[in-house]
């Protein structure tokens, strides 16, 4: 099976990323800002009034599109608004519409296109800093801008940091016939645009530099990094790219369509179902979105072809990347198993593989010796292996990366730390080095309810550190190579750079690599 069959056939696995509401954990609020005179930045659309936080300017609730409410309802987004004075902007901005998860409670808020910008302390518009812009994960269903507090990496790297938010779910991808007048069932995709071409008009009264702009993003965050490396329409908003545990799943209009119409269908438009849509309440229209699971949709702008056509063919944006993923994903997304019988365990691996369920059985074998967790365990090794996960984790990120080295610089990772905290503690678990188990590393706001990196012991605060130089050196100079810490070759170079707790971090081997995710074995089944 081709590298494409195998990733077109992870993108079911896409509900996976959002069941139980995993996948973006929430945020405490931001730290109290310092005393003093606060920062004032004059930007196109008018005077911004900040904070001084832990040594970083920091400008939240930023509007970078307008409203997308009334009429605006699933159109691209319309330019931002102007105002006189000085707008205070020391709190985040609404979350997008959302349904309760772990990564918070309800929002049924359409005005919700704001961003937020981390500046170093002194900055100034002749500055010309770097810019990175990270955009959230969550299954394109969850998640804010407020994932990301990017205090420590805007001061220890030099960058200024920005996180946006951008329309979820029904609200940023239904695709329905006469629903817009373009169309595109991509309207979230079309607010990360915004807000990249937001960056390259008012970065530079921030102190950043236009033309240094690399765009991350984790999870659905890094299927959104895909997407602009695909998309013309995103070329030259954007100098260097990084997919954190994301691949490139899409689908063809006609799927969207189709499951647009089984949304609407619960939401009890079934005739007229445009106008019954579009008067509907954000609430009503949430109530009835626990079954949509988006992703983007090809066949209409800005995606003429799917993804990983587009990839296959080389054609993407020409600049250097960062891709990795984590060494044991699925053990965010597997908990549910955790008490699982071995009968379960058979049935969720024939429920996923069918006629290759023996095999896979037979290279992945109940032990002997057995608790609570091993179903939950081995289930995560399998999708994770497999890269099941709409190609996120082991041979999935190994494929998506060594497709995009043929025509750009890849730089690949592993994050490796196996015995760092999980998001959420139970009792005898071991998360591993699960799905988004590495944002705390680089953002140390991150939490799940429970604050991780004030649990990080010596060696995962060595970790963070480590992270934070290469991340920054890459987000500076376009190569992650950080002085006084280990090498990190391309991808070209035949490695993978295996980030460990306590300065251990280390290059491995592409084939040791793919031995130990068993590769071979997913090739001979056509996954990998």
């Amino acid at each position: 099976m081709s590298r494409r069959r195998w990733w077109t056939r992870a993108v079911p696995a896409l509900t996976l990323l959002v069941a139980g509401g995993l996948v973006t954990p929430a945020l405490a609020a931001p730290a109290q800002a310092a005393p003093g005179a606060p920062p004032v930045v004059r930007t196109g659309q008018g005077t911004l009034q900040g904070a001084l936080v832990d040594g970083v300017d920091d400008f939240l609730g930023v509007p970078y599109a307008a409203p997308p409410t009334g009429a605006r309802r699933w159109q691209p987004p319309a330019p931002a608004p102007t105002w006189s004075g000085s707008r205070e902007a020391t709190s985040y901005g609404p979350r997008c519409a959302a349904l309760a998860s772990s990564n918070g409670a309800r929002s049924d808020s359409e005005d919700c296109l704001y961003l937020n910008v981390y500046r170093p302390h002194g900055a100034t518009a002749s500055s010309a800093l770097p810019v990175y812009l990270f955009i959230h994960g969550g299954g394109l269903v969850n998640g804010s801008s407020n994932q990301a507090g990017g205090e420590q990496f805007a001061r220890e790297t030099g960058a200024v940091v920005v996180s946006i938010n951008y329309r979820l779910g029904v609200f940023g991808f239904l695709g329905l016939a006469g629903l817009s007048s373009r169309g595109e069932g991509n309207y979230g995709f079309l607010d990360q645009q915004a807000a990249l071409r937001w960056v390259q008009r008012e970065i530079g009264a921030f102190g950043g530099d236009s033309g240094r702009v690399t765009v991350g993003g984790e999870s659905a965050g890094g299927f959104s990094v895909c997407g602009h490396l695909v998309a013309q329409s995103s070329r030259g908003l954007f100098a260097r790219a990084m997919m954190q545990s994301g691949g490139c799943p899409s689908r063809p209009v006609a799927a969207t369509e189709k499951d647009s119409r089984t949304f609407a269908a619960t939401a009890g438009c079934t005739t007229d179902r445009v106008a019954c849509l579009r008067t509907a309440s954000a609430a009503a229209l949430l109530d009835a979105s626990t079954g949509f699971s988006p992703t983007l949709t090809t066949g209409v702008a800005p995606f003429p072809v799917p993804l990983v056509t587009a990839v296959e063919r080389g054609d993407v944006a020409r600049v250097p990347m960062v891709v990795g993923s984590n060494r044991d994903e699925g053990r965010t997304f597997f908990t549910n198993l955790i008490g699982g019988s071995r009968a379960d365990y058979v049935a969720f691996v024939r429920g996923l593989y069918g006629a290759s369920a023996d095999a896979v059985l037979a290279r992945y074998p109940w032990p002997a010796r057995s608790d609570r967790f091993t179903a939950a365990y081995l289930a995560s090794d399998v999708a994770t292996d497999s890269g099941i996960l709409a190609g996120i984790g082991g041979c999935g990120t190994l494929a998506t990366a060594s497709a995009f080295d043929r025509v750009n610089p890849v730089w690949m990772y592993e994050f490796d730390a196996r015995r760092g905290p999980g998001l959420t503690p139970i009792p005898g678990y071991v998360w591993g080095a699960g799905h988004a188990a590495e944002l705390a590393y680089l953002f140390p706001s991150f939490d799940n309810g429970t604050p991780i990196a004030p649990t990080f012991d010596s060696g995962e605060r060595q970790l963070s550190r480590d992270m934070t130089a290469y991340w920054g050196a890459f987000v500076t100079t376009g190569t992650p190579q950080a002085t006084n810490r280990a090498l990190w070759p391309g991808l070209a170079d035949g490695s993978v750079l295996s980030l460990r707790p306590g300065g251990r971090s280390t290059a491995i081997g592409v084939d040791a690599y793919r031995a130990e995710h068993r590769c071979d074995f997913w090739a001979s089944l056509g996954r990998a």
